[in-house]
């Protein structure tokens, strides 16, 4: 496996390429981890009802815009990607509260 450069250092389209194809499988794999965690949320939480929480979706999607904003990254692209992810999480779990 070459060498994965950081982007400040890659002079060829094929060294961005490897480098995004490298952060595309850990942020895969990362997800992955976070949709465990709502397999485990939807084995805590009593009541179906629990599933969907508007204060904690708008809490998540606000965290994910501050960290954005903090290291340079557009926050309306972040806010848009999380509301997406938040949505399909709450999907998955109601999946998984009913399979229970």
């Amino acid at each position: 496996m070459p060498e994965i450069l950081s982007p400040e250092d890659c002079s060829t389209m094929a060294e961005v390429r490897a480098g995004v194809d490298a952060l595309d499988e850990r942020i895969v794999t990362m997800l992955g981890t976070r949709m465990r965690y709502m397999d485990a949320a939807a084995r805590i939480k009593a009541t179906r009802d629990a599933v969907r929480d508007e204060a904690r979706k708008a809490q998540v999607i606000d965290n994910a815009a501050a960290v954005a904003e903090r290291v340079g990254v557009p926050t309306a692209l972040i806010r848009e990607l999380y509301d997406r992810l938040v949505e399909g999480s709450i999907a998955y779990e109601f999946d998984k509260f009913d399979a229970r």
